[in-house]
């Protein structure tokens, strides 16, 4: 079966006579204000400070500088370099309170409410990812919160319909229903196929990178590449390879462990698991063919606001294997965001903890308050002038998750959006009283500085 390529999102095709006439023009009154404006930039006009707020032994360094065009090098629309927009949020915790909220009286769920405020941004971006924390193994095994979490299909729905593109699946709750649970959670992706499943596997092997275990043929065989996006997927074994106009992106998700919980015997490659010499291995295919490479840890400690001394060594070992950007989950709070650069000058960006995106934790007591409050990363990868492909931009939006009693009652927001009524009528004030509008924005600026904005 050949696919063929989609359209990227938003962005309507160009037919007719008259519309290529009025093209043309447009082309040519871009063309004369570039030519005589002097405007060069084709970046978004907010960049990131030039120091990252989070520092250690290693270099950081927030700058964008080395990606930004000079303004000698303006350039007509036509010959802009192509740009993929990609977001990533953070966990999803289907927590008891959390799924009460979508059900519904017949029994079955919805849960689009979750995602409604946040959905727009989600679906105008060329890739959006999200860490799906809990396996989706369906209703018939149970629909369960913490410690032993289980989702109904209709989560799975929600995440489709909100305009996710890649659903990471490695994380330490992944093995909560055992092999059940991952064959139904694998079983259910199947039927949306134009949504790419990471980090578990049906495979009866634990595999290596250059096993076919998807069963797609060689990269950039279009025969059995899929739709994805706004361009290509691919899976060669653990590795996901992402193609949209000339810019191939390979992703890679794992976790840490799975809670003390063992593979299935008949799927020992069931998990992606953080193992040095897998990992390697995967990033050296990754190189290979792929022009940027994204990792995707579920690392660190949990509700920790400082990267942990495991998370500073899995960054140092991507970033000398070639990875790009790394963008971590699994701490339940937010972490800093910074550059890291080895001796060669490779760079490579991470966003080590992008907190919870969706949760209702039954705990009370100081700090709480922290787990209500995750990010978005925003990050656009482009070609360079000198034909490479880097990061040009990126920036973090936080989000707040509203609990409140009742169907419905739970929804993430952008911080942007989100009032001071709102917050004090967040039921999370109940387990701890510091909640508020104000003490998200000062845990933001304490964890991220200047690196992130509202807009």
């Amino acid at each position: 079966m050949n696919l063929q390529r989609i359209q990227r999102k938003n962005r309507p095709g160009h037919t007719g006579h008259y519309i290529r006439e009025i093209f043309c023009l447009l082309l040519s009154l871009i063309y004369i204000s570039f030519v005589f404006g002097g405007c060069g930039r084709y970046l978004k006009e907010y960049n990131m400070p030039e120091e990252s707020s989070f520092s250690s032994d290693r270099t950081l360094s927030g700058e964008n500088s080395d990606y930004t065009p000079s303004a000698e090098d303006s350039r007509t629309s036509d010959s802009l370099p192509a740009e993929i927009s990609l977001v990533m949020v953070g966990d999803v915790l289907l927590h008891a309170p959390v799924a009460e909220s979508g059900l519904r009286a017949d029994g079955s769920y919805c849960f689009d409410a979750l995602f409604t405020n946040i959905k727009d941004t989600v679906s105008s971006a060329d890739l959006a990812l999200v860490n799906q924390e809990v396996i989706i193994g369906g209703s018939e095994l149970g629909v369960s919160g913490y410690p032993c979490f289980n989702a109904p299909y209709e989560l799975g729905d929600a995440l489709d319909a909100a305009g996710f593109d890649v659903i990471l699946h490695a994380t330490n709750h992944a093995l909560d229903k055992g092999e059940a649970g991952i064959q139904n959670c694998l079983t259910y992706w199947e039927q949306h196929p134009d949504i790419a499943v990471l980090g578990i596997s049906g495979d009866s092997s634990s595999g290596s990178s250059g096993d076919d275990s998807s069963g797609f043929g060689a990269v950039g065989d279009d025969t059995y590449s899929i739709a994805i996006g706004s361009g290509w997927g691919q899976q060669q074994g653990r590795v996901f390879f992402y193609e949209q106009d000339g810019i191939r992106i390979a992703i890679l998700n794992y976790t840490y462990g799975t809670n003390g919980i063992p593979m299935p015997a008949s799927m020992p490659g069931a998990v992606n698991l953080l193992e040095e010499e897998t990992v390697q291995a995967d990033l050296a295919l990754a190189e290979e063919l792929a022009d940027f490479t994204i990792v995707c840890p579920h690392w660190g400690t949990e509700y920790q606001l400082v990267p942990s001394a495991e998370q500073e060594y899995w960054a140092d070992l991507f970033l000398k294997n070639g990875a790009d950007l790394c963008i971590g989950t699994h701490p339940h709070v937010i972490e800093p965001i910074g550059w890291m650069r080895d001796d060669e000058g490779h760079e490579m960006l991470v966003y080590y903890s992008l907190g919870n995106f969706v949760n209702w934790t039954s705990s009370s007591g100081e700090g709480i308050a922290n787990r209500m409050v995750g990010g978005m990363a925003k990050v656009t990868i482009g070609r360079t002038a000198d034909g490479g492909v880097a990061i040009t931009d990126y920036d973090i939006r936080p989000i707040v998750c509203h609990l409140s009693d009742g169907t419905d009652g739970v929804a993430a927001w952008f911080l942007s959006d989100y009032t001071d009524a709102l917050a004090a009528g967040n039921a999370i004030r109940s387990q701890d009283p510091a909640f508020s509008r104000a003490y998200c924005v000062d845990l933001c600026n304490e964890v991220w500085g200047d690196s992130f904005r509202f807009e």
